[in-house]
């Protein structure tokens, strides 16, 4: 990703959707005939946060495949509103993570999802094996000043997710993630919940915008170096690790040097909280020697057990040539990027 895409502010997030994803009414769909690898996916059930796409369109042009995202989303709104929230069909339903502003997704109850409320329901249908709560973004705020550090700051939706092993639920584990969700967003979220830390307690968690500093810390590593100081608040928020739980860097390797992300100081810091509870923390390209190789976790007997895919074995046709950006899959391996610091992307 060139330094120009990124100053833009373009997605990156979700570049090659229109390339890979079928964005339209089922009935459209065209690629029945087409090879399996060359098929588009339908994705059966969009989740979509007006709120996110509303902050970010003030401060960041949105790229095409973002445009798209929310055309689509706003097309099915359209479709489940006509039909009254009632026999909505694969390929049609979406799922609203937080509330708009002024009120506009009021009518959307039967799809709303609310801040700090629970849902088990996926592609329509209840699952005994998933609960999650919505834990942001935060709705808009009334202080012009916080409202904008709220846009600054990713306002990405944080979610975390009770999975369980079966039906019964015998083993359950938790999965915290929260995009890229920077700083502000994890002070607020533990000032609203530290009489209640339970909320943010995980087994696993995605650490937010690929390991950056600035989703514990308002300073800047760039001009403070090793002064910058990390925030008591996010790293409290962020800290709510079980026993023997996991921390997973998405990114590539992290490196002692100046980028950001990933950020070696932001690495200790995790590090430190996973082994004050006897767990590990691990980057995903830095697993097996391969940038290629996944990192899974079963729930299974009580635990929640890691383990390394071999490089050798190949995930099937459709996860792999039919669905992958071959420029986005070697997007690790692309000269940092300039972003207030270096910057590696995973």
């Amino acid at each position: 990703m060139t330094q120009e895409i990124e100053q833009q502010g373009l997605a990156y997030h979700c570049r090659g959707l229109e390339k890979h994803f079928h964005l339209a009414a089922p009935g459209d769909y065209a690629d029945d005939k087409r090879p399996d690898a060359e098929k588009k996916i339908v994705i059966g059930e969009m989740w979509s946060s007006p709120i996110v796409f509303r902050r970010a369109s003030k401060d960041h042009s949105l790229c095409a495949d973002a445009l798209t995202f929310q055309m689509e989303a706003k097309r099915r709104v359209r479709k489940a509103r006509a039909a009254q929230f009632v026999g909505i069909g694969a390929g049609d339903r979406i799922l609203i993570l937080g509330e708009d502003e002024d009120g506009k997704t009021d009518d959307l109850r039967a799809i709303l999802v609310k801040i700090d409320e629970d849902f088990d329901k996926v592609n329509g249908a209840r699952t005994s094996l998933f609960k999650a709560r919505l834990l942001a973004p935060l709705p808009k705020s009334n202080e012009n000043k916080e409202e904008e550090e709220l846009g600054k700051n990713h306002s990405s939706v944080v979610l975390n997710i009770e999975l369980a092993d079966t039906a019964m639920r015998k083993t359950v584990k938790n999965f915290l993630t929260g995009g890229d969700a920077e700083v502000l967003i994890w002070e607020k979220l533990w000032d609203k919940h530290a009489k209640n830390p339970q909320v943010l307690a995980y087994d696993l968690m995605l650490t937010p915008h690929h390991c950056s500093w600035h989703s514990l810390s308002h300073d800047s590593r760039t001009d403070l170096g090793d002064k910058a100081k990390v925030s008591p608040s996010a790293k409290s928020a962020l800290g709510q690790i079980r026993k023997e739980g996991h921390i997973i860097a998405s990114s590539c390797p992290i490196k002692d040097d100046d980028c950001d992300p990933p950020c070696h100081a932001a690495r200790l810091e995790y590090e430190a909280i996973a082994k004050d509870a006897k767990g590990q923390f691990a980057c995903t390209e830095e697993q097996a020697g391969s940038a290629a190789v996944p990192i899974e976790f079963t729930v299974s007997d009580g635990k929640l057990v890691k383990s390394v895919r071999a490089a050798t074995v190949r995930a099937p046709a459709l996860l792999t040539s039919g669905i992958v950006d071959r420029i986005g899959a070697k997007a690790a391996e692309a000269d940092p990027v300039k972003r207030g610091g270096n910057s590696r992307y995973a």
